[in-house]
Protein backbone atom coordinates (compact mmCIF):
# COMPACT_ATOMS: atom_id res chain seq x y z
CA UNK A 1 0.00 0.00 0.00
CA UNK A 2 1.14 3.42 -0.98
CA UNK A 3 0.93 5.90 2.07
CA UNK A 4 2.74 8.75 0.20
CA UNK A 5 0.45 11.31 -0.13
CA UNK A 6 -1.37 12.13 -4.05
CA UNK A 7 0.70 14.84 -6.60
CA UNK A 8 -1.69 17.36 -7.66
CA UNK A 9 -2.39 16.96 -11.35
CA UNK A 10 0.59 18.68 -13.51
CA UNK A 11 -2.25 21.00 -14.23
CA UNK A 12 -2.97 22.53 -10.53
CA UNK A 13 0.82 23.76 -11.02
CA UNK A 14 0.31 25.72 -14.11
CA UNK A 15 -0.94 28.78 -15.67
CA UNK A 16 -3.10 28.28 -18.53
CA UNK A 17 -0.12 28.74 -21.80
CA UNK A 18 -0.76 30.01 -24.95
CA UNK A 19 -3.63 31.52 -23.83
CA UNK A 20 -2.47 35.54 -24.53
CA UNK A 21 -1.45 37.20 -27.68
CA UNK A 22 0.15 40.84 -27.66
CA UNK A 23 -2.99 42.09 -27.68
CA UNK A 24 -4.55 40.94 -24.89
CA UNK A 25 -1.22 41.72 -23.05
CA UNK A 26 -1.54 45.24 -23.86
CA UNK A 27 -5.18 45.52 -22.54
CA UNK A 28 -4.13 44.45 -19.29
CA UNK A 29 -1.44 46.47 -19.31
CA UNK A 30 -3.04 49.78 -20.26
CA UNK A 31 -6.21 48.81 -18.39
CA UNK A 32 -4.06 48.88 -15.17
CA UNK A 33 -3.16 52.34 -16.13
CA UNK A 34 -6.01 53.61 -15.87
CA UNK A 35 -5.90 56.13 -19.21
CA UNK A 36 -9.83 58.09 -18.05
CA UNK A 37 -8.52 58.17 -14.99
CA UNK A 38 -5.46 59.54 -15.42
CA UNK A 39 -6.02 62.28 -17.95
CA UNK A 40 -9.27 63.77 -15.71
CA UNK A 41 -7.61 63.42 -12.24
CA UNK A 42 -3.91 62.87 -12.07
CA UNK A 43 -3.45 65.70 -15.13
CA UNK A 44 -5.89 68.14 -13.48
CA UNK A 45 -3.84 67.12 -10.39
CA UNK A 46 -0.63 68.20 -11.57
CA UNK A 47 -1.55 71.66 -13.06
CA UNK A 48 -3.28 72.92 -10.08
CA UNK A 49 -0.34 71.41 -7.05
CA UNK A 50 2.05 72.46 -9.32
CA UNK A 51 1.20 75.79 -10.83
CA UNK A 52 3.56 74.54 -14.16
CA UNK A 53 2.23 73.81 -17.69
CA UNK A 54 4.86 71.16 -18.60
CA UNK A 55 2.64 68.00 -18.21
CA UNK A 56 2.25 66.97 -21.28
CA UNK A 57 6.17 66.70 -21.16
CA UNK A 58 6.94 65.43 -18.37
CA UNK A 59 4.74 62.27 -19.82
CA UNK A 60 7.11 61.82 -22.95
CA UNK A 61 10.03 62.19 -20.48
CA UNK A 62 8.55 58.92 -18.12
CA UNK A 63 7.81 57.45 -21.13
CA UNK A 64 11.26 57.47 -22.44
CA UNK A 65 12.79 56.63 -19.35
CA UNK A 66 10.44 53.57 -18.71
CA UNK A 67 11.26 52.81 -22.07
CA UNK A 68 15.03 52.94 -21.35
CA UNK A 69 14.02 50.43 -18.09
CA UNK A 70 12.32 48.17 -20.77
CA UNK A 71 15.40 47.19 -23.23
CA UNK A 72 16.89 45.35 -20.03
CA UNK A 73 13.64 44.25 -18.41
CA UNK A 74 12.63 42.63 -21.74
CA UNK A 75 15.67 41.14 -21.93
CA UNK A 76 15.87 39.24 -19.04
CA UNK A 77 12.20 38.13 -19.54
CA UNK A 78 13.29 36.39 -21.79
CA UNK A 79 15.57 34.32 -19.23
CA UNK A 80 13.70 34.78 -16.63
CA UNK A 81 9.97 33.38 -17.02
CA UNK A 82 7.56 33.86 -13.85
CA UNK A 83 4.26 34.90 -13.15
CA UNK A 84 5.58 36.80 -10.27
CA UNK A 85 8.01 39.33 -12.00
CA UNK A 86 9.93 41.48 -10.14
CA UNK A 87 9.86 38.84 -7.12
CA UNK A 88 11.95 36.36 -9.87
CA UNK A 89 14.08 39.45 -11.66
CA UNK A 90 15.17 40.96 -7.96
CA UNK A 91 15.83 37.55 -6.56
CA UNK A 92 17.81 36.73 -9.75
CA UNK A 93 19.55 39.80 -9.84
CA UNK A 94 20.25 41.06 -5.96
CA UNK A 95 19.40 37.51 -3.93
CA UNK A 96 16.78 35.37 -2.97
CA UNK A 97 16.27 37.50 0.37
CA UNK A 98 15.75 40.57 -1.39
CA UNK A 99 13.12 38.63 -4.03
CA UNK A 100 10.99 37.89 -1.52
CA UNK A 101 11.04 41.22 0.29
CA UNK A 102 10.52 42.74 -3.26
CA UNK A 103 7.53 40.05 -3.41
CA UNK A 104 6.20 41.46 0.14
CA UNK A 105 6.08 44.70 -1.12
CA UNK A 106 4.63 43.87 -4.77
CA UNK A 107 1.67 42.17 -2.73
CA UNK A 108 1.17 45.27 -0.29
CA UNK A 109 1.36 47.55 -3.23
CA UNK A 110 -0.76 46.11 -5.81
CA UNK A 111 -3.33 45.34 -2.82
CA UNK A 112 -3.31 49.32 -2.31
CA UNK A 113 -3.88 50.34 -5.62
CA UNK A 114 -6.53 47.66 -6.18
CA UNK A 115 -8.71 47.83 -3.37
CA UNK A 116 -8.22 51.99 -3.48
CA UNK A 117 -10.23 51.65 -6.47
CA UNK A 118 -13.00 50.69 -5.15
CA UNK A 119 -13.63 53.88 -3.21
CA UNK A 120 -12.93 55.86 -6.73
CA UNK A 121 -15.73 53.43 -8.36
CA UNK A 122 -17.97 54.35 -5.62
CA UNK A 123 -17.75 57.62 -5.55
CA UNK A 124 -18.01 57.94 -8.99
CA UNK A 125 -20.94 56.18 -9.79
CA UNK A 126 -22.95 57.25 -6.93
CA UNK A 127 -23.89 60.61 -8.57
CA UNK A 128 -24.75 59.30 -12.30
CA UNK A 129 -27.40 56.97 -10.07
CA UNK A 130 -28.75 60.26 -8.52
CA UNK A 131 -28.72 61.61 -12.20
CA UNK A 132 -31.07 59.12 -13.88
CA UNK A 133 -32.84 57.56 -11.31
CA UNK A 134 -33.46 60.62 -8.75
CA UNK A 135 -31.88 58.62 -5.63
CA UNK A 136 -29.30 58.74 -3.55
CA UNK A 137 -27.19 55.66 -2.50
CA UNK A 138 -23.93 55.10 -0.36
CA UNK A 139 -21.00 54.28 -2.71
CA UNK A 140 -20.11 51.05 -0.78
CA UNK A 141 -23.03 49.26 -2.91
CA UNK A 142 -21.97 50.30 -6.18
CA UNK A 143 -18.07 49.31 -4.87
CA UNK A 144 -20.08 45.76 -3.77
CA UNK A 145 -21.45 45.83 -7.31
CA UNK A 146 -17.74 46.14 -8.77
CA UNK A 147 -16.33 43.85 -6.10
CA UNK A 148 -19.14 41.47 -7.35
CA UNK A 149 -17.69 41.21 -11.14
CA UNK A 150 -14.26 41.44 -10.58
CA UNK A 151 -14.23 38.18 -7.90
CA UNK A 152 -16.45 36.59 -10.54
CA UNK A 153 -14.06 37.57 -13.64
CA UNK A 154 -11.08 36.73 -11.47
CA UNK A 155 -11.89 32.55 -11.68
CA UNK A 156 -12.61 32.44 -15.40
CA UNK A 157 -10.31 32.14 -18.38
CA UNK A 158 -7.43 34.19 -18.22
CA UNK A 159 -8.30 35.26 -22.30
CA UNK A 160 -11.82 35.87 -21.27
CA UNK A 161 -10.52 38.72 -18.69
CA UNK A 162 -8.59 39.99 -21.89
CA UNK A 163 -11.72 40.56 -23.66
CA UNK A 164 -13.52 42.29 -21.18
CA UNK A 165 -10.76 44.56 -20.93
CA UNK A 166 -10.46 44.99 -24.22
CA UNK A 167 -14.13 45.99 -24.83
CA UNK A 168 -13.79 48.61 -21.82
CA UNK A 169 -10.63 49.64 -22.70
CA UNK A 170 -11.48 50.47 -26.55
CA UNK A 171 -14.29 52.31 -25.29
CA UNK A 172 -12.33 54.48 -22.69
CA UNK A 173 -9.81 55.10 -25.09
CA UNK A 174 -12.34 56.31 -28.06
CA UNK A 175 -13.73 59.17 -25.10
CA UNK A 176 -10.54 60.84 -24.49
CA UNK A 177 -9.42 60.88 -28.44
CA UNK A 178 -12.88 62.43 -29.01
CA UNK A 179 -12.63 64.64 -26.04
CA UNK A 180 -8.82 65.73 -27.27
CA UNK A 181 -9.57 66.23 -30.80
CA UNK A 182 -12.54 68.54 -29.86
CA UNK A 183 -10.42 70.44 -27.24
CA UNK A 184 -8.16 71.08 -30.36
CA UNK A 185 -10.95 72.02 -32.54
CA UNK A 186 -11.97 74.86 -30.07
CA UNK A 187 -9.06 76.37 -28.69
CA UNK A 188 -9.67 79.13 -26.30
CA UNK A 189 -8.98 82.97 -28.07
CA UNK A 190 -9.86 80.64 -31.94
CA UNK A 191 -5.81 80.18 -31.83
CA UNK A 192 -4.05 76.55 -30.82
CA UNK A 193 -1.20 77.16 -28.71
CA UNK A 194 1.55 74.58 -28.41
CA UNK A 195 3.01 76.27 -25.18
CA UNK A 196 2.65 73.44 -23.09
CA UNK A 197 4.91 70.98 -25.11
CA UNK A 198 7.65 73.44 -24.64
CA UNK A 199 10.54 71.65 -22.70
CA UNK A 200 11.18 74.72 -20.93
CA UNK A 201 7.81 74.55 -18.91
CA UNK A 202 8.68 71.71 -17.33
CA UNK A 203 11.15 73.39 -15.24
CA UNK A 204 10.29 75.03 -11.83
CA UNK A 205 10.04 74.81 -7.93
CA UNK A 206 7.15 72.23 -8.78
CA UNK A 207 9.12 69.98 -11.54
CA UNK A 208 9.81 66.66 -9.30
CA UNK A 209 6.25 66.89 -8.21
CA UNK A 210 5.02 66.98 -12.22
CA UNK A 211 7.74 63.75 -12.80
CA UNK A 212 6.08 62.33 -9.64
CA UNK A 213 3.05 62.26 -10.68
CA UNK A 214 3.87 61.49 -14.56
CA UNK A 215 5.35 58.31 -13.63
CA UNK A 216 2.80 57.31 -11.22
CA UNK A 217 0.49 57.43 -14.41
CA UNK A 218 2.25 54.73 -15.67
CA UNK A 219 1.57 52.25 -13.22
CA UNK A 220 0.90 48.86 -14.42
CA UNK A 221 3.16 49.13 -17.47
CA UNK A 222 5.16 46.60 -15.90
CA UNK A 223 2.83 43.76 -15.58
CA UNK A 224 3.36 42.80 -19.13
CA UNK A 225 5.84 39.96 -17.90
CA UNK A 226 3.76 38.65 -14.99
CA UNK A 227 1.71 37.44 -17.94
CA UNK A 228 4.56 35.75 -19.67
CA UNK A 229 4.16 32.20 -18.30
CA UNK A 230 0.56 32.32 -20.15
CA UNK A 231 1.48 34.48 -23.79
CA UNK A 232 1.58 32.75 -26.84
CA UNK A 233 5.35 33.18 -28.15
CA UNK A 234 6.86 34.96 -24.53
CA UNK A 235 9.69 35.87 -26.45
CA UNK A 236 8.36 38.34 -28.79
CA UNK A 237 4.93 38.88 -27.00
CA UNK A 238 6.33 40.11 -23.94
CA UNK A 239 8.20 42.83 -25.68
CA UNK A 240 5.75 44.08 -28.19
CA UNK A 241 3.31 44.57 -25.90
CA UNK A 242 5.80 46.21 -22.95
CA UNK A 243 6.74 48.77 -26.13
CA UNK A 244 3.50 49.17 -27.57
CA UNK A 245 1.94 49.90 -24.12
CA UNK A 246 4.51 52.45 -23.23
CA UNK A 247 4.02 54.00 -26.80
CA UNK A 248 0.14 54.12 -25.92
CA UNK A 249 -0.08 55.19 -22.74
CA UNK A 250 2.68 57.89 -22.88
CA UNK A 251 1.03 59.22 -26.63
CA UNK A 252 -2.27 59.36 -25.09
CA UNK A 253 -1.83 61.29 -22.28
CA UNK A 254 0.68 63.94 -23.74
CA UNK A 255 -1.99 64.63 -26.47
CA UNK A 256 -4.88 64.79 -24.11
CA UNK A 257 -2.94 66.82 -21.18
CA UNK A 258 -2.46 69.35 -23.88
CA UNK A 259 -5.68 69.34 -25.89
CA UNK A 260 -6.86 70.23 -22.47
CA UNK A 261 -4.78 73.33 -22.01
CA UNK A 262 -5.71 74.21 -25.64
CA UNK A 263 -9.51 74.44 -25.17
CA UNK A 264 -8.77 76.42 -21.79
CA UNK A 265 -5.65 78.23 -22.67
CA UNK A 266 -2.58 78.17 -21.56
CA UNK A 267 -2.50 81.01 -19.31
CA UNK A 268 -5.88 79.59 -17.88
CA UNK A 269 -5.60 75.45 -17.38
CA UNK A 270 -3.70 75.93 -14.20
CA UNK A 271 -7.04 77.70 -12.62
CA UNK A 272 -9.49 75.86 -14.28
CA UNK A 273 -7.68 72.69 -13.06
CA UNK A 274 -7.75 74.36 -9.42
CA UNK A 275 -11.38 75.51 -10.04
CA UNK A 276 -13.05 72.31 -11.16
CA UNK A 277 -10.71 69.77 -10.12
CA UNK A 278 -10.98 66.53 -12.29
CA UNK A 279 -14.39 68.04 -13.79
CA UNK A 280 -12.26 69.82 -15.82
CA UNK A 281 -12.71 67.30 -18.91
CA UNK A 282 -15.94 66.55 -18.72
CA UNK A 283 -17.19 69.89 -18.08
CA UNK A 284 -15.21 70.98 -21.30
CA UNK A 285 -16.85 67.93 -23.52
CA UNK A 286 -20.18 69.52 -22.07
CA UNK A 287 -19.75 73.01 -23.78
CA UNK A 288 -18.14 71.47 -26.27
CA UNK A 289 -19.79 68.20 -27.41
CA UNK A 290 -23.38 68.16 -25.51
CA UNK A 291 -24.56 66.77 -22.30
CA UNK A 292 -24.74 63.61 -23.65
CA UNK A 293 -21.33 63.22 -24.63
CA UNK A 294 -20.25 64.45 -21.09
CA UNK A 295 -22.07 61.77 -19.34
CA UNK A 296 -20.86 59.09 -21.53
CA UNK A 297 -17.10 60.05 -20.74
CA UNK A 298 -18.37 59.84 -16.92
CA UNK A 299 -20.08 56.09 -17.44
CA UNK A 300 -16.48 55.68 -19.10
CA UNK A 301 -14.91 56.84 -16.53
CA UNK A 302 -16.34 54.16 -13.89
CA UNK A 303 -15.28 51.45 -16.56
CA UNK A 304 -11.94 53.03 -16.92
CA UNK A 305 -11.75 52.00 -12.84
CA UNK A 306 -13.74 48.75 -13.15
CA UNK A 307 -11.04 47.96 -15.91
CA UNK A 308 -8.05 48.92 -13.46
CA UNK A 309 -9.73 46.41 -10.92
CA UNK A 310 -9.24 43.61 -13.15
CA UNK A 311 -6.22 44.33 -14.34
CA UNK A 312 -4.84 44.42 -11.17
CA UNK A 313 -6.94 41.27 -9.20
CA UNK A 314 -5.17 38.90 -12.16
CA UNK A 315 -1.72 40.42 -11.41
CA UNK A 316 -2.28 39.84 -7.83
CA UNK A 317 -3.73 36.56 -7.92
CA UNK A 318 -0.39 35.48 -10.58
CA UNK A 319 1.58 37.05 -7.40
CA UNK A 320 0.73 35.15 -5.15
CA UNK A 321 0.42 31.58 -7.31
CA UNK A 322 4.02 32.20 -8.24
CA UNK A 323 4.79 32.72 -4.56
CA UNK A 324 2.69 29.18 -3.35
CA UNK A 325 4.15 27.20 -6.17
CA UNK A 326 7.22 27.90 -4.68
CA UNK A 327 6.86 27.19 -1.15
CA UNK A 328 7.67 30.53 -0.33
CA UNK A 329 3.81 30.97 0.90
CA UNK A 330 1.43 27.80 1.66
CA UNK A 331 1.29 25.39 -1.33
CA UNK A 332 -1.91 25.66 -1.90
CA UNK A 333 -1.97 28.98 -3.13
CA UNK A 334 0.42 27.36 -5.79
CA UNK A 335 -2.16 25.59 -7.20
CA UNK A 336 -5.11 26.75 -10.35
CA UNK A 337 -8.09 25.59 -11.92
CA UNK A 338 -8.24 22.20 -13.84
CA UNK A 339 -10.72 23.85 -16.09
CA UNK A 340 -9.67 27.83 -16.52
CA UNK A 341 -5.94 27.47 -16.07
CA UNK A 342 -6.58 30.20 -13.60
CA UNK A 343 -5.10 30.78 -9.64
CA UNK A 344 -8.07 30.12 -8.07
CA UNK A 345 -6.87 30.44 -4.41
CA UNK A 346 -4.87 33.78 -5.12
CA UNK A 347 -7.58 35.14 -6.40
CA UNK A 348 -10.10 34.39 -4.03
CA UNK A 349 -7.80 35.51 -1.29
CA UNK A 350 -7.86 38.91 -3.14
CA UNK A 351 -11.35 38.87 -3.40
CA UNK A 352 -11.43 38.45 0.37
CA UNK A 353 -9.44 41.20 0.93
CA UNK A 354 -11.21 43.98 -1.46
CA UNK A 355 -14.71 42.95 0.38
CA UNK A 356 -13.02 43.48 4.04
CA UNK A 357 -11.44 46.82 2.89
CA UNK A 358 -14.93 48.04 1.57
CA UNK A 359 -16.86 46.52 4.74
CA UNK A 360 -14.02 48.89 7.00
CA UNK A 361 -14.47 51.68 5.04
CA UNK A 362 -18.35 51.62 5.15
CA UNK A 363 -18.53 50.86 8.51
CA UNK A 364 -15.82 53.61 9.66
CA UNK A 365 -17.45 56.34 7.60
CA UNK A 366 -13.92 57.37 6.14
CA UNK A 367 -13.91 58.86 2.84
CA UNK A 368 -13.50 56.78 0.19
CA UNK A 369 -12.01 59.29 -2.40
CA UNK A 370 -9.29 60.92 -0.06
CA UNK A 371 -8.42 58.00 2.16
CA UNK A 372 -9.23 55.35 -0.08
CA UNK A 373 -7.98 55.86 -3.68
CA UNK A 374 -6.00 58.85 -3.04
CA UNK A 375 -3.66 57.77 -0.37
CA UNK A 376 -4.02 54.21 -1.44
CA UNK A 377 -3.43 54.70 -5.14
CA UNK A 378 -0.10 57.05 -4.41
CA UNK A 379 1.10 54.22 -1.43
CA UNK A 380 0.78 51.72 -3.95
CA UNK A 381 2.33 53.58 -6.82
CA UNK A 382 5.54 54.25 -4.74
CA UNK A 383 6.13 50.79 -3.71
CA UNK A 384 5.65 49.84 -7.55
CA UNK A 385 8.42 52.73 -8.19
CA UNK A 386 10.64 51.14 -5.59
CA UNK A 387 10.91 47.69 -7.17
CA UNK A 388 11.23 49.46 -11.00
CA UNK A 389 13.89 50.49 -9.06
CA UNK A 390 15.30 47.63 -7.61
CA UNK A 391 14.87 45.58 -10.82
CA UNK A 392 16.44 47.69 -13.11
CA UNK A 393 19.59 47.02 -10.55
CA UNK A 394 18.95 43.70 -10.70
CA UNK A 395 18.71 43.27 -14.55
CA UNK A 396 22.47 44.61 -14.61
CA UNK A 397 23.49 42.06 -11.74
CA UNK A 398 22.02 39.25 -13.44
CA UNK A 399 23.47 39.83 -17.06
CA UNK A 400 27.15 40.09 -15.36
CA UNK A 401 26.94 36.86 -14.39
CA UNK A 402 25.64 35.48 -17.60
CA UNK A 403 25.54 37.39 -20.67
CA UNK A 404 22.65 34.91 -22.20
CA UNK A 405 23.48 36.05 -25.59
CA UNK A 406 22.24 39.54 -25.43
CA UNK A 407 24.12 42.69 -26.96
CA UNK A 408 25.74 45.16 -25.06
CA UNK A 409 23.22 47.55 -24.88
CA UNK A 410 20.47 45.39 -23.55
CA UNK A 411 22.16 43.44 -21.16
CA UNK A 412 24.41 46.50 -19.69
CA UNK A 413 24.34 49.73 -21.20
CA UNK A 414 20.08 50.43 -21.29
CA UNK A 415 19.95 48.95 -17.89
CA UNK A 416 22.86 50.65 -16.23
CA UNK A 417 21.42 54.16 -17.75
CA UNK A 418 17.78 53.11 -16.92
CA UNK A 419 18.86 52.15 -13.20
CA UNK A 420 20.15 55.96 -12.94
CA UNK A 421 17.13 57.54 -14.47
CA UNK A 422 14.33 55.86 -12.51
CA UNK A 423 16.51 56.24 -9.05
CA UNK A 424 16.17 60.18 -10.13
CA UNK A 425 12.54 59.61 -10.47
CA UNK A 426 12.16 58.09 -6.98
CA UNK A 427 14.08 60.54 -5.17
CA UNK A 428 11.84 62.54 -7.03
CA UNK A 429 8.54 61.04 -5.71
CA UNK A 430 10.28 60.93 -2.33
CA UNK A 431 11.20 64.66 -1.97
CA UNK A 432 7.48 65.34 -3.57
CA UNK A 433 5.73 62.64 -1.92
CA UNK A 434 3.37 65.31 0.47
CA UNK A 435 2.18 66.96 -2.26
CA UNK A 436 1.29 63.78 -4.29
CA UNK A 437 -0.41 63.02 -1.15
CA UNK A 438 -2.05 66.09 -0.56
CA UNK A 439 -1.46 66.37 3.21
CA UNK A 440 0.23 69.43 4.92
CA UNK A 441 3.82 69.56 5.90
CA UNK A 442 3.50 68.40 9.55
CA UNK A 443 1.41 65.05 8.42
CA UNK A 444 3.38 62.02 9.28
CA UNK A 445 1.96 60.44 6.44
CA UNK A 446 5.41 61.10 3.26
CA UNK A 447 7.35 59.09 5.47
CA UNK A 448 5.41 56.75 6.97
CA UNK A 449 4.21 55.13 3.82
CA UNK A 450 7.74 54.53 2.93
CA UNK A 451 8.40 53.15 6.47
CA UNK A 452 5.47 51.15 6.00
CA UNK A 453 6.99 49.62 2.48
CA UNK A 454 10.90 49.13 4.27
CA UNK A 455 9.30 47.16 7.12
CA UNK A 456 7.23 45.28 4.76
CA UNK A 457 10.06 44.28 2.95
CA UNK A 458 12.73 43.88 5.90
CA UNK A 459 9.77 41.11 6.64
CA UNK A 460 10.57 39.54 3.16
CA UNK A 461 13.89 39.24 3.65
CA UNK A 462 13.70 37.90 6.80
CA UNK A 463 11.10 34.80 6.08
CA UNK A 464 14.01 34.51 3.20
CA UNK A 465 16.61 33.81 5.85
CA UNK A 466 14.22 31.73 7.76
CA UNK A 467 13.54 29.60 4.72
CA UNK A 468 17.37 29.21 4.14
CA UNK A 469 17.93 27.65 7.45
CA UNK A 470 14.74 25.58 7.87
CA UNK A 471 13.52 24.79 4.46
CA UNK A 472 16.90 24.67 2.17
CA UNK A 473 14.68 22.91 -0.71
CA UNK A 474 12.47 25.54 -0.62
CA UNK A 475 14.91 29.03 -0.28
CA UNK A 476 17.19 27.47 -3.64
CA UNK A 477 13.86 26.92 -6.03
CA UNK A 478 13.42 30.80 -5.02
CA UNK A 479 12.88 33.19 -8.38
CA UNK A 480 13.01 30.20 -10.56
CA UNK A 481 9.17 30.22 -11.71
CA UNK A 482 7.76 27.54 -13.90
CA UNK A 483 11.35 25.90 -14.77
CA UNK A 484 11.58 24.80 -11.04
CA UNK A 485 12.13 21.20 -11.69
CA UNK A 486 12.42 20.79 -7.85
CA UNK A 487 8.94 21.66 -7.70
CA UNK A 488 7.62 18.34 -9.59
CA UNK A 489 8.60 15.55 -11.69
CA UNK A 490 9.12 15.54 -14.79
CA UNK A 491 5.68 15.02 -16.05
CA UNK A 492 4.71 18.13 -13.58
CA UNK A 493 7.68 19.99 -15.08
CA UNK A 494 6.22 19.53 -18.94
CA UNK A 495 3.11 20.54 -17.82
CA UNK A 496 3.92 23.81 -17.37
CA UNK A 497 3.84 24.10 -21.11
CA UNK A 498 6.86 26.29 -21.23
Amino acid sequence: MNDRPARPSPVSQALASDRLGASAVVFFVISAATPLTVVAGVVTTGYATTGLIGIPVAFVVIALVLALFSVGYVAMARHVAIAGAFYGFISRGLGKPFGVGAAWIALLSYNLLQVGLYGAAGVAAAPLFREWFGTDLPWWLFALAAWVLVAALGLQHVDVNGKVLAVLLAAEVAVIAVYSVSNVANPAGGEVSFATLAPAELFGPGAGAILALAVLGFVGFESSVVFSEEVRNPRRTVAVATYVSLAAIGGLYAFASWAMSVATGPDRIVGQSQAQSSELLFSLADSQLGHGMATAGRVLFVTSILAAMISFHNTIARYTFALGREGVLPAALGRTSPRTGSPVAGSIIQSGVGLAVIALFALAGWDPLVHLFFWGGNSGGLGVLVLIVATSFSVVLFFARQPSGENLWRRLLAPALASLAVLVVLVLVLANFGTLLGVPPESPLPWLVPVIHGLVGLAGVLWALVLRIRRPQVYSAIGLGAKNKALAGPEDYRGTHL
